[in-house]
């Protein structure tokens, strides 16, 4: 039997209307428009609304994807969701996505990586296409970071923003499609990042909401440096499994985290300026959104051409990281 490929057919993203800029935090905490350009390279980002949970956009998301790739909802067989955000603990957000698509026959189910999700996602979705009892995925990473930020801590609330990408793929042949990846995961560093409260070891109680624990916490320094260090170490891997070199790549789509790590992953791997995707300036953080957000823009940009090789990098809470490297077309 011939190798199947995870192609993507189709993109989609949504991002919320309502826009955050730098000025509109200076109102809100003591922090300062140059402070936050010249530490994160966000001049703004979008939040969602009180009533606009998570599943909204990464239905639209999803419904632009499918657009894209001419695929009916219908004949999707899974809906798999990356996000830390969910609409509620129970039952899964796909689940809710795949009621709103009419994905009737579709399989459903969230995962959790963080910002790493989208390629952790991408992953599975690629496990999946290989066997021949599934043809069709649609991909998610939609987050809504801004219902768990602290808007009293400017060293976090500042850097998060809201929104949906989606992929539809497709079981393809060579060249094109997903070539390889690589996932890591450490979890002794868990705190880095984290929401102490809200689970089963901490539940809700007028303590932990007293004490704001079930807010975003960060260690930014100690994330900063193992994120340069990771990103860069998964890149590489996934282009030696996938049999190529950095000199092979068309287009290096990052997470996008902080623009001093995206210069410095893209330094390190000796990328020139054009050849890296930046649109943190006004999106912010996103999350497991960051990188099908960006990919959506490129495809539709016109910034991706058939054959071009396609590097993805991130780094997220776990902590997880991980690459993927693929080639574009159908």
């Amino acid at each position: 039997m011939s190798e199947r490929r995870a192609v993507i057919a189709g993109t989609g993203s949504s991002l919320p209307e309502r826009i955050v800029t730098n000025a509109d935090l200076e109102r809100m905490v003591d922090t300062s428009d140059e402070w936050i350009t010249s530490r994160t390279g966000i001049r703004e980002r979008r939040v969602a609304g009180a009533d606009e949970p998570m599943s909204l956009f990464a239905t639209r998301a999803a419904e632009a994807a499918l657009a894209a790739a001419g695929v009916q909802a219908a004949d999707l067989d899974l809906v798999l969701c990356a996000t830390v955000t969910p609409d509620m603990p129970i039952p899964s957000t796909a689940c809710i996505i795949q009621d709103k698509l009419g994905a009737k026959k579709a399989a459903a189910f969230d995962l959790a990586a963080g910002c790493s999700g989208f390629l952790y996602g991408l992953t599975v979705a690629e496990r999946f296409l290989a066997s021949p009892q599934y043809d069709t995925i649609l991909l998610i990473g939609a987050e809504v970071l801004s219902k768990y930020v602290d808007w009293k801590d400017r060293t976090t609330c500042v850097l998060f923003g809201d929104g949906a990408g989606a992929v539809v793929l497709k079981a393809g042949a060579p060249p094109y499609g997903v070539l390889a990846s690589m996932l890591r995961a450490d979890g002794a560093l868990a705190d880095f990042i984290h929401v102490p409260a809200g689970g089963t070891r901490e539940p809700a109680s007028e303590k932990t909401i007293a004490e704001r624990r079930h807010y975003i916490r960060m260690k930014g320094n100690e994330t900063f440096k193992m994120a340069v260090r990771s990103m860069e170490e998964a890149a590489r891997q996934a282009l030696d499994r996938a049999g190529l070199a950095t000199t092979d790549v068309s287009l290096f789509i990052p997470h996008q985290a902080n623009l001093r790590i995206i210069d410095a992953v893209g330094t390190r791997l000796g990328l020139r300026p054009e050849q890296v995707l930046i649109n943190i300036e006004r999106v912010g953080n996103t999350s497991a959104a960051s990188i099908p957000v960006a990919l959506d823009e490129a495809a539709r940009s016109g910034r991706l051409k058939r054959g071009d090789v396609v590097l993805l990098a991130a780094f997220g809470t776990g902590l997880t990281w991980g690459a993927a490297a693929l080639r574009w077309g159908t």
